[in-house]
């Protein structure tokens, strides 16, 4: 057996050279179409989306920090607000406690006003009270004076000084008894003429 051909026959696991320069020359070209054409526009898309992630990252920085900032902007004024309404508050609780005094002075102005005339109508009703009560019992003194007696007492003049040291006497008597300096008992006798 001959394990080498003859010259003249060619290899079957060798291409042929003018295969070999063609699929060279292609290469090359394809090789450099990629490179000039291909390799720029990938690189370029490539630019883009790195520069578009970055600008996106640059833009979520910026949108965070100016959330940040509005946020603190909002805790800031929500503080002020806070204070203000304390103090409005504060002013509505000292103005209702100075309504509450001016209400209660005059209450107790009125109050007294009403009771001083009160006592004034009462000192006048005693008056006319007593001053009904001194005509009544004058006359009714009077008469069981005159029945005592057994003499008229028909003289207006006799019978008004009869009637008025009574009164008198029960007068100091009520006052004595009043004070409790009053020691024993009195007894009216009357005095004067008879």
């Amino acid at each position: 057996m001959h394990v080498f051909a003859a010259e003249g026959e060619q290899n079957p696991l060798l291409p042929p050279v003018g295969e070999i320069i063609v699929g060279l020359i292609t290469f090359a070209i394809l090789a450099f179409v990629v490179v000039k054409f291909v390799f720029p526009m990938i690189e370029k898309t490539f630019q883009e989306r790195r520069s578009a992630i970055e600008g996106g990252i640059e833009r979520a920085e910026a949108a965070q920090a100016e959330a940040k900032a509005a946020l603190e902007q909002y805790r800031a004024q929500l503080a002020e607000a806070r204070t203000e309404a304390a103090q409005i508050r504060d002013a509505a609780r000292a103005e209702g406690q100075q309504i509450l005094e001016e209400l209660r002075t005059q209450a107790q102005e009125e109050s007294a006003r009403i009771v001083a005339r009160g006592e004034e109508q009462l000192a006048a009703s005693r008056q006319q009270v007593v001053n009904e009560l001194r005509g009544q019992i004058g006359s009714m003194a009077v008469t069981l004076a005159g029945r005592v007696v057994g003499e008229s007492l028909e003289d207006d003049a006799r019978r008004r000084g009869t009637v008025d040291r009574f009164l008198d006497e029960l007068d100091q008597m009520s006052a004595s008894t009043a004070t409790g300096s009053a020691g024993g008992s009195s007894v009216y006798s009357p005095q004067g003429d008879r």
